[in-house]
């Protein structure tokens, strides 16, 4: 396929007019020099939103099955890409072949799991309270209830996943599966991945037969163009994956709106783990090494990267370290996703190893002459000091880490109650700690979205049961995942009908059930 440097707005290519911008691969930092991206505006923004506004209606109450086949027919397009999107996303990320290649299949996984979850059609919520005319001392009337989808969203491109969480991410697939037309921003670190996926997209609306403003992908330098796009009055819901100041950024322009509306921004975490005593001493080293790996998959670049460990000190915490520390050593440094994230990461490490109180004691290799390669870095503190020193529960986006020895599990407990809020928290135990863990459960439970035993949280299953969220500033709103089938709840709102004739009642809740559902009818589950 052969790129243009163009934005798609519905069905045209449009080349935008406020300037231009080459793609660029951090690994040689040296633009791509073709072609070149034309950049977008306002004018361009109102253009894809009143055509989003336009379809919105029309693609909402198409037959769920159509949904299904737009969302497999986009995993269809994404995939007979080939070879071409991965080389294109190897140059713009430096990530390499391998972990891309997952990447897609992630992406086109979800998009599939999706199509699942429109045909099950579970997320519509189907509730018939049947009217009981003879009730005493009031008649009942009929109500039934189904979720709508809200109105068309937009959603920002991340940087750190210039698939899974890009242009047909996670965001696009579960608010088109929720019945909403989609305006992606594409992020500037991966431009030409996001136009080889955003035709996919494209072409896959054409050939299903559904309203052209269904999908559009804008191209912006800066802050102006989503600024604009969040602005706007017919967009109705935001998907964003990135920093906690851009995230807060976009909710202040929306809650500033005559209308408000939710900005569903996943931001900041350092991912706590708890190390407790008895996983010590029985396989300090294990973890020790685990850990390392963990830490340093895609050069740290993960919202799930475990930021922060916890443990009490001991013989046990220095087998552990000292096991960390070896694994660490040979670990080669990588190639960063940006020059600006790169710059960011080494400000980062800088000043966590200048705060007062903390010691470096591992690093990995360093990069020499390598462009924007991010050399891996553990720190040691003690707990007071991380108590004193909010700077020290900072997210670095890197392969760097801060252990933390307290000097019992009490100061354990002080500790998790004084954290932020986690996309999640790791407990590292053996049977001898369950007791310990009980006490801490409780105040996990109020800090994080996912709670792991005995593993690590840089891998994030696409599930049903899956949540990637959590409580402020991990993410902007803690009752949603962005990841998972219920990432669709986000995007929908329930309606509720009452003594509606048959005929003008959603198919859903029509008295024969056509679609097959199960449905909560009068209190009992029936697919009748």
């Amino acid at each position: 396929m052969t790129l243009t440097g163009e934005m798609l707005i519905g069905f045209a290519a449009v080349r935008g007019s406020e300037g231009s911008q080459a793609a660029f691969n951090p690994a040689t930092h040296a633009e791509i020099p073709e072609p070149t991206f034309g950049l977008g505006g306002p004018a361009e923004v109102d253009r894809a939103a009143r055509l989003a506004d336009d379809a919105f209606d029309a693609y909402r109450q198409a037959p769920l099955s159509r949904r299904a086949s737009f969302l497999e027919a986009i995993a269809d397009n994404i995939v007979a890409i080939g070879d071409e999107l991965l080389a294109r996303a190897h140059a713009e990320t430096g990530l390499p072949m391998a972990r891309l290649t997952g990447e897609r299949a992630r992406t086109v996984g979800q998009l599939r799991l999706f199509a699942k979850v429109v045909r099950d059609g579970h997320f519509l919520n189907a509730t018939i309270d049947p009217a009981q005319p003879e009730r005493k001392p009031l008649p009942r009337v009929d109500l039934r209830l189904a979720k709508l989808p809200l109105g068309p969203v937009a959603v920002f491109g991340a940087s750190n996943f210039p698939l899974a969480f890009s242009v047909a991410g996670g965001d696009t697939a579960s608010a088109l599966a929720a019945g909403a037309p989609v305006i992606v921003k594409a992020h500037s670190a991966h431009l030409g991945t996001s136009e080889l996926v955003g035709r996919a997209i494209q072409k896959a609306v054409k050939d299903q037969g559904l309203p052209e403003g269904v999908f559009s992908l804008l191209i912006g330098a800066g802050r102006k163009l989503g600024e604009a796009l969040v602005a706007h009055p017919a967009i109705k819901a935001v998907g964003f994956t990135g920093s906690r100041q851009g995230g807060l950024a976009l909710v202040k322009i929306a809650n500033a709106r005559p209308e408000p509306i939710p900005v569903y921004a996943e931001m900041s975490s350092v991912n706590p783990m708890f190390l407790l005593p008895g996983a010590l001493a029985a396989r300090a080293e294990a973890i020790g090494k685990a850990f390392a790996d963990s830490l340093t998959m895609g050069a740290g670049q993960f919202c799930t990267n475990p930021g922060l460990v916890l443990a009490v000190d001991g013989p046990d915490l220095q087998r552990f370290l000292a096991a960390a520390a070896e694994a660490l050593a040979g670990k080669a440094a990588q190639t960063m996703l940006t020059p600006g994230i790169h710059d960011a990461y080494c400000s980062g490490v800088e000043k966590i190893g200048a705060a007062a109180g903390v010691e470096r004691v591992a690093q990995g290799a360093a990069g020499g002459d390598q462009p924007n390669a991010a050399q891996a870095v553990l720190y040691v503190t003690d707990a007071g000091r991380l108590l004193e020193n909010p700077e020290l529960e900072n997210e670095m986006f890197g392969p760097a880490s801060v252990v933390v020895r307290a000097a019992n599990v009490d100061e354990l407990l002080r500790i998790a109650e004084h954290v932020e809020g986690q996309l999640t928290v790791t407990l590292q135990i053996e049977a001898a700690d369950h007791a310990d863990a009980k006490r801490l459960l409780p105040v996990l439970e109020r800090k994080a979205g996912r709670i792991l035993v005995n593993g690590f949280p840089t891998g994030v299953e696409v599930s049903h049961a899956m949540v990637h969220g959590g409580p402020f500033p991990s993410t902007s709103n803690a009752m949603f995942t962005s990841v998972g089938a219920s990432a669709i709840d986000r995007f929908l709102r329930p309606v509720s009908y009452q003594d509606f004739p048959d005929a003008l009642l959603p198919e859903a809740l029509r008295q024969g059930n056509p679609l097959g559902l199960w449905r909560l009818v009068d209190g009992d589950i029936r697919q009748a």
